[in-house]
């Protein structure tokens, strides 16, 4: 059996094919088909632009009154940034791109997960030790 260096199996061009093959089937899939409608939609709605420009702002604040200590700006800030969130959220097409996230998410993790337990299961059998049978009149 060949062995192979983490090097040489990085590089190995027969799986690197294999994996850009997959990507590509995944970004065909109804999750990233939808996902890129729905980042489209929320890229070009202005009040949504700028309620995340704010956001960003706002978690700035809150990473800046964190390096003083003052507890109190956090907290403040902490509980606009909930506002915010919430009044992002109220969007069906914010509510849509993270459903669509999420699902992407899911999507790879299974096939990972698929990746991982098949792979798992070869290196089981390859490195199970041969059964050798008894004779009881030994």
């Amino acid at each position: 059996m060949e062995k192979y260096t983490a090097t040489e199996l990085i590089v190995r061009d027969d799986i690197m094919e294999k994996a850009k093959e997959l990507a590509a089937l995944i970004s065909t899939s109804d999750e990233v088909q939808f996902y890129r409608q729905a980042e489209k939609q929320v890229q070009a709605n202005a009040e949504i632009q700028e309620l995340i420009k704010l956001i960003k702002k706002r978690q700035k604040e809150v990473v800046a009154f964190e390096t003083f200590q003052n507890k109190k700006m956090v907290d403040k800030i902490n509980g606009e940034l909930e506002e915010l969130q919430d009044k992002l959220d109220q969007y069906p097409i914010v509510s849509q791109f993270k459903q669509a996230q999420e699902d992407i998410n899911y999507l790879l993790q299974l096939v990972v997960g698929v990746v991982r337990d098949t792979v798992a299961e070869k290196i089981q059998v390859e490195d199970a030790a041969p059964v050798v049978e008894s004779n009881c009149s030994d």
